[in-house]
């Protein structure tokens, strides 16, 4: 909880057994959010989320041994090591209180991996989008105490993913509902053009997903909602619980935040885009995508029609020898989707490198405009509505 604070809302849902603010840190790679970013707002009451992917940037010690390595079993055994020493950190950042999440993207190849490795680290919860998470009861079979959290977008992928886990003798503990006309990063859409669609709208999820629960004898306290994407203020978290959400997911504002694990220019970028900086374009992982149109990817928009249309699958394309998707536009020579490595641009960001680096950020305007401030106080105003006096006095 956070003390001295007027709280207007319920101040508390629960995943097994764990008390929670209706305040969940997305997951956000690569590394901006590891295990500083998480277990903050798990210290302050919320669900902190490490991103799994590549945490070994995080380690100079394993990049040491990565230095030259091109070969996968290298690579994914240090990224291994990282997400281990993360989760552990995280755990004792929020000494006991909140809760700690792993976000693993069921489009990476290594993403059975990523999951058994977050069980065994401690990892509280698992939240996996970016696909069907169709096989995550299996992977997480040996921990049952760990919350299974699918990412999805509309009330069919619910309706598959609740009647294939009940196949399997289980129920999520929570489902997130993510928007893809705001969130940022890869979105729950196949083709930009259908971002906008109604099915989408948290008014027409939510129903049809509570009309579900019925249909299937699934009591609607039983799987709490927690709906992302474009919650930027007070109010729209207010008008998500008056809809029956539990919670809300934020990613772009926790991006910004003191304690996020990004680098000083990466939240420069976040904090001082403009509308019309922010972009959607196809991904390699053929999802589309929203980033800010950086030099890079202003450069990569103007020869992406010339590139999609001289696609062609090589292995060698995969510029870090990575293969770290299951599918991948550039190595797979998939026309419709991107074209360039994802990898190397997200690190490149990671860097704050803002020439060369791909940076995701939601489509929505930022709480505390470009201010860089505390997830204390960031998580005090989506529970009170009270901004900062400074930044208050401004608005």
């Amino acid at each position: 909880m956070l003390p001295g604070r007027r709280m207007n809302l319920p101040a508390s849902f629960a995943i097994r057994g764990h008390a929670l603010l209706p305040v969940v840190q997305g997951g956000m790679g690569v590394g901006i959010s590891a295990h500083r970013l998480a277990g903050t707002v798990a210290a302050a009451g919320g669900m902190g989320t490490i991103a799994s992917i590549d945490l070994r940037h995080h380690h100079a010690d394993l990049l040491a041994q990565a230095r030259g390595a091109r070969d996968r079993e290298t690579l994914d055994r240090l990224n291994l090591v990282a997400l281990d020493r993360e989760i552990r950190a995280a755990r004792a950042l929020a000494n006991g209180r909140g809760l700690v999440a792993v976000n693993v993207m069921k489009a990476v190849d290594a993403h059975a991996a990523y999951v058994r490795q977050a069980c065994a680290s401690g990892a509280q919860a698992i939240v996996m989008g970016a696909g069907l998470p169709l096989d995550l009861p299996d992977l997480a079979a040996d921990h049952p105490e760990v919350a299974l959290v699918p990412i999805l977008s509309d009330a069919r992928g619910v309706a598959i993913v609740l009647k294939k886990w009940a196949r399997k003798g289980r129920l999520p503990d929570a489902i997130v509902i993510e928007h893809p006309r705001y969130a940022g990063g890869h979105l729950g859409a196949t083709n930009p053009a259908e971002l906008a669609h109604a099915r989408f709208d948290f008014a027409e999820v939510l129903p049809a997903v509570f009309a579900l629960f019925d249909e299937m004898g699934i009591a609607r306290a039983r799987i709490p909602l927690i709906v992302g994407g474009g919650i930027n203020s007070h109010e729209k978290l207010r008008a998500a619980l008056a809809l029956g959400a539990a919670a809300v997911q934020i990613g772009t504002a926790f991006a910004v935040t003191e304690e996020s694990d990004a680098h000083p220019a990466f939240k420069r970028v976040l904090a001082e885009a403009r509308p019309e900086d922010i972009v959607t374009f196809m991904s390699v992982a053929g999802l589309p995508a929203r980033a800010v149109k950086t030099p890079w990817l202003a450069n990569y928009l103007r020869r992406e029609a010339r590139l999609q249309a001289c696609a062609k699958a090589d292995p060698d394309r995969c510029a870090a020898g990575l293969h770290c998707l299951t599918q991948c536009g550039l190595r797979d020579g998939l026309a419709r989707a991107g074209q360039f490595c994802i990898d190397a641009q997200l690190v490149a960001a990671l860097k704050g490198d803002v020439n060369k680096g791909l940076f995701f950020r939601g489509a929505e305007p930022l709480p505390f405009g470009n201010e860089i401030r505390p997830v204390r106080d960031l998580i005090a105003y989506f529970l009170s509505g009270e901004k900062p006096a400074r930044i208050a006095d401004a608005a």
